[in-house]
């Protein structure tokens, strides 16, 4: 059965905006701006959405999509080359494969914490938020738990320690770390 044209709108727009930070990071490593980042962004947006039928579903969107940035940064940097601070192809090309890996590293410890974060007891997930909500500060979240700032920072570093463990074991596993 064919794809309906709706459903592969629907499939492209939940894997670029799931994955557009990324992208965004990985550009930036390539042009000299975020300004320059933001039209090479939508630029591969627009290829990315007119090229969807290549994809194939299963396979990592953000590497397909870095392909294409890293196509359209290059025709960015020829456009550009008098300038003096444009790099040449052979570093782009190893700065481009250097902030694909990161990304892809990046991704992985993300998930990672997300995994650790779901085994933590509500509690300590509720102290983590709270540690990470901005415009909170340590002190008036020390008062809302009824103790005193030093012994809620080191049982919130206890907990961050933790995660940081349980983080690097699921990374080790992964044979990441």
């Amino acid at each position: 059965m064919a794809t309906q044209p709706a459903d592969n709108y629907e499939r492209f727009v939940e894997l670029f905006t799931q994955n557009e930070q990324s992208l965004r990071t990985f550009v930036r490593t390539l042009v000299p701006s975020w300004h320059d980042t933001d039209e090479i962004v939508q630029e591969v947006a627009l290829v990315a959405w007119q090229k969807f039928d290549q994809f194939e579903l299963g396979t990592s969107f953000i590497k397909w999509a870095c392909v294409i940035a890293r196509f359209k940064a290059l025709a960015y940097r020829r456009k550009f080359a008098r300038e003096r601070l444009a790099f040449n192809e052979a570093v782009m090309q190893v700065m481009a494969d250097e902030a694909a890996r990161e990304s892809e590293l990046r991704k992985r410890e993300y998930d990672a914490l997300e995994s650790c974060l779901e085994k933590l007891p509500d509690a300590q997930k509720r102290w983590i938020t709270l540690a990470h909500t901005p415009g909170v500060s340590s002190k008036e979240m020390a008062e809302e738990m009824g103790m005193k700032p030093g012994t809620f920072y080191m049982r919130l570093n206890r907990i961050r320690g933790a995660l940081l463990a349980c983080i690097n074991r699921n990374l080790k596993q992964e044979g990441l770390a």
